[in-house]
């Protein structure tokens, strides 16, 4: 969980494929980035997170998207080494846990946020957050500033030092970074790291 607090950015990698998966998470690495997400719905997702970890160890590799105890459990026999979910279930926390691996639980409300910490949850993903901005994220905190929480969802280059200074450990970036679908070309995987450049050196200077 240090680690991936420490990591600040953490991308969410969906659609990759064999073909691709370790030029995105090389062109990643080579721009500041510690921990990665791969979704759960992707193809063959469990031979590609075994992919991953064989051939990068500076990374942390995570798996999202994952909705139920069952995925929890494929993933993690894979190698996935933290698991988050885009809403609370309580089960796929408890698997988590019986493996010790960090949960990464989906809430919004804070009913729900105090619910997946008090079930085991390590952090909070509060989703969607770009809906409900950062003064929501500080308003929550208020009361509940023990719980640590990660911010996905409409979050960009331009607007997650709000975040940052509502409180949130650490931000969950999709499409507006990567992209799996539309990187062909060498230079397109120049500019992958040319923009995690920017969104680490962002975050590390806040």
């Amino acid at each position: 969980m240090q680690a991936l607090q420490q990591a600040k950015i953490i991308p969410v990698i969906r659609k990759a494929s064999f073909e691709n998966i370790n030029q995105i998470l090389s062109s990643l690495y080579d721009g500041g980035i510690t921990a990665i997400e791969i979704t759960a719905e992707t193809p063959d997702v469990e031979n590609l997170i075994k992919e991953a970890r064989e051939n990068h160890d500076g990374l942390l590799i995570g798996a999202g998207t994952v909705l139920d105890a069952e995925t929890a459990r494929a993933v993690i026999m894979a190698g996935a080494q933290f698991i988050v979910s885009p809403t609370v279930n309580e089960q796929t926390i408890r698997m988590a846990n019986r493996y010790g691996i960090p949960c990464i639980s989906g809430a919004l409300t804070p009913t729900e946020i105090l619910k997946a910490f008090e079930s085991g949850a390590d952090m909070i993903k509060v989703f969607p957050a770009g809906t409900m901005g950062p003064d929501y994220i500080k308003n929550v905190l208020g009361p509940l500033p023990h719980i640590p929480i990660m911010a996905t969802g409409g979050i960009h280059i331009d607007n997650m030092a709000g975040y940052f200074k509502a409180g949130v450990k650490t931000v969950g970036i999709g499409s507006q970074l990567v992209s799996a679908s539309k990187l062909h070309t060498e230079e397109d995987y120049r500019q992958l790291t040319e923009t995690a450049k920017k969104y680490t050196e962002n975050a590390s200077a806040l």
